[in-house]
């Protein structure tokens, strides 16, 4: 064998062969060695104990039995054939039925002779049954060894892996052969002081009890270690990153807040700041003057104040002679902060100028001569921002609003637009649970609004049924006669986009028919209207020209409309819980009291009825986004596919917060001891960042 033995490729292993090397590969992209060894079962079942026939009841899971073989026999012709057995144990007798493999049961089963039989019961024609039951002889001495008095682990498989054999069973004898033949290379990659602290098992170890082990005790043992492995390795990667970061990029110091920053607060301001906006501009203040680039991410519910925090920081950029930017991932998002921004800052103050897709050339050639003689101070817009014509005179700030939505790439070559790389503001609305954050985001420094500004009255949320249909038209005329405005949102899911189309056409034809003209005007916004029609529609409803817009979640983002007093989801049950919260934050932007009325059918799914009891009972986007991703796993939580860091085997960022914590603290703490693992405790971790292959590789996180 090689010196990276769990890098060989896995048809080399006893038994594999190119054919099932093949099928693994496909099905279940187990390519290698270690991919094999870290296929760890999804669950256990408990093999532990003997059940006496006369206890065994047909809706137990699974159970086992010690029963001695009475009598066998093939019963029935072609189609109907099949092999019925009886066996026996001190209480009763239990039939035992096979419609396949009847050929390889039947030499198998011999009369008189004492088997372990586990498998599923049933009840047919009164008698108690078992279909297709794992059988062994039973041998004392060998059992325990083989594992069948334990815990035994049930692997995913596919239909097309069981072709193979390859089902739970089969590759539960792969990962056993595994073992057998490379447990002395799994080598130990945390130091003694910690295994120590934390009560952590060996490392070969634990890979053995996770696939096999003998009692829950060493299960729950196998299981926490390796969490606290990947955990670990994946908080040393982000810290370590963040420390090089600071190490590699110097940054532009703001020394001084001057005129444009002081003239904005003290006169042009319309509301009074919150004390979570003053936290976080000190906390941005106290970055940029350090002389290392800014990295922080500020997260902030919808409606929370983030625009004008990102604003005053770009007037400390341009106090100090420097030129800022906000990149926003679509047009109607770039169009709403160029509209906030220049309404906030009004006529003559700073330049503001707006860069999208849709900026006529001679328009953007004025921007382009503005940015390189620095007489442009603000920029907003979309990628057009990034692209290789738009060169800054000297950017210094760059704001990127929902930055999940952009790749590493686009993000840059905003870097790339200035000597000195400029400071970096990432803002999202999208709260995330705080130990998603820390694995996302764990190289950034992180910011919270956690208040909202003051007169807002918190968001009013109804969940309707079908039935209360007219209740709700009553509410929306209401609302109209106080001079309101509402919205009206339906699903559009790209799988049955016609289908949805037709209900969004649906709806509009039932509240064209409830809202007649002329007393009531309807504003329509979808994705497939051509951006000036969308546009043209968006400005009617924004300039109070209609009183009710009808959309698709094309609205989620970028409609500011004090005025609109009511958001009405229809189909509620079809949303996320992460785009339910979105689209009722654009509701309650004045100081009037503002409605969400979830519309939904009678019979809801319990996932479905968790997500609307959730939106009814609290308006925290962050309690929220943790019950969001115990629903639908931290994979699932809108931007962390493309992130590539949640490949985690063992831990759930949604259980496993704690150890997360623990192992997130103890980098800290070692960092803060031995920045560069110097230190001979340390030399297995730095080892760990030299090889890819420090026994297993856990550079596969990144």
């Amino acid at each position: 064998m090689n010196n990276q033995p769990f890098q060989t490729p896995i048809e080399y292993l006893k038994g594999v062969g190119v054919a099932r090397a093949e099928v693994l590969k496909k099905e279940l992209a187990i390519y290698t060695f270690e991919d094999l060894l870290r296929h760890f079962p999804f669950k256990y079942i408990d093999r532990t104990r003997f059940y006496k026939v006369k206890d065994i009841q047909p809706e137990m899971p699974y159970v086992q039995v010690l029963a001695r073989l009475v009598s066998k026999e093939i019963m029935g012709e072609k189609h109907t054939k099949r092999l019925i057995a009886l066996a026996k144990d001190d209480t009763g007798i239990i039939e035992l039925a096979w419609f396949q493999g009847i050929k390889w049961a039947e030499k198998l089963l011999v009369p008189g002779k004492v088997y372990v039989i586990f498998g599923k019961p049933g009840f047919f024609n009164g008698k108690l049954q078992m279909s297709h039951p794992e059988l062994e002889l039973y041998n004392p001495a060998a059992i325990k060894q083989k594992g069948n008095l334990s815990l035994q682990p049930a692997y995913n498989s596919t239909e097309k892996l069981k072709q193979f054999t390859l089902d739970s069973k089969g590759l539960q004898k792969l990962i056993a052969i595994l073992l057998e033949q490379t447990a002395r290379d799994i080598h130990e990659n945390l130091p003694a002081y910690l295994l120590n602290r934390f009560k952590l098992v060996g490392r070969a170890e634990a890979y053995r009890n996770i696939h096999f082990p003998n009692d829950a005790n060493q299960l729950k043992e196998a299981q926490y270690r390796l969490k606290f492995e990947e955990l670990f390795f994946l908080q040393l990667k982000l810290l370590r990153r963040k420390q090089q970061h600071t190490q590699k990029f110097k940054g532009n110091v703001f020394g001084s807040v001057g005129n444009y920053f002081n003239e904005f607060y003290h006169q042009k301001l319309p509301f009074p700041l919150t004390n979570a906006q003053k936290r976080v501009l000190k906390e941005i203040r106290t970055d940029t003057q350090r002389g290392v680039q800014m990295n922080r991410l500020l997260q902030g519910d919808v409606g929370s104040g983030k625009t004008v925090v990102a604003l005053m920081s770009m007037l400390i950029a341009i106090d100090n002679g420097f030129q800022a930017c906000i990149m926003a991932p679509t047009e109607i998002l770039a169009n709403q902060h160029y509209q906030t921004i220049s309404e906030l800052v009004g006529d003559g103050f700073v330049k503001v100028a707006l860069l999208t897709g849709s900026v006529p050339n001679k328009a953007r050639k004025i921007i382009h001569e503005g940015l390189e003689d620095g007489s442009l101070q603000i920029l907003i817009g979309t990628h057009a921002l990034i692209e290789d014509k738009v060169r800054y005179k000297n950017l210094g700030m760059v704001v990127i609003d929902e930055q999940h939505r952009f790749g590493v790439e686009q993000r840059a070559k905003l870097w790339r637009k200035n000597v000195i790389p400029p400071h970096v503001l990432v803002m999202t609305a999208t709260p995330i649970p705080r130990t998603l954050a820390m694995t996302l985001y764990g190289d950034l420094d992180v910011s919270v609004i956690d208040e909202l500004p003051a007169g807002r009255k918190p968001i009013q949320t109804l969940h309707f049924h079908e039935a209360q249909r007219l209740r709700m038209f009553g509410a929306m005329k209401q609302e109209i006669a106080k001079g309101r405005q509402i919205y009206v949102v339906y699903p559009l899911i790209q799988e049955s986009e016609k289908l949805d189309l037709k209900n969004l056409e649906e709806g509009i034809e039932v509240m064209s028919r409830e809202f007649p003209l002329p007393d009531y005007r309807i504003s329509i916004v979808h994705g497939k209207m051509k951006a000036a029609d969308k546009e043209f529609e968006m400005q009617r409803f924004i300039k109070g020209q209609t009183q009710i817009m009808v959309a698709t979640t094309v609205i989620e983002v970028g409609v500011n409309v004090p005025n609109a007093s009511v958001m009405i989801i229809e189909n509620a049950e079809r949303f996320g819980l992460s785009q339910l919260h979105q689209l009722r934050g654009r509701v309650g932007r004045g100081a009037e009291q503002s409605f969400c009325i979830l519309m939904s059918k009678d019979k809801l799914s319990n996932d479905g009825r968790i997500r609307l009891n959730t939106m009814v009972k609290t308006n925290n986007g962050f309690e929220i986004a943790e019950i969001d991703m115990q629903l639908r796993g931290p994979g699932n939580i809108e931007g962390t596919a493309q992130s590539g860091m949640l490949d985690l085997k063992v831990a759930d960022l949604a259980a496993d917060q704690e150890v997360l914590q623990q192992a997130r603290n103890c980098v800290i703490e070692i960092f803060e001891k031995d920045p560069q693992l110097a230190a001979p405790e340390n030399q297995i971790l730095h080892l760990a960042f030299q090889s890819k292959n420090a026994g297993l590789s856990w550079d596969k996180i990144s």
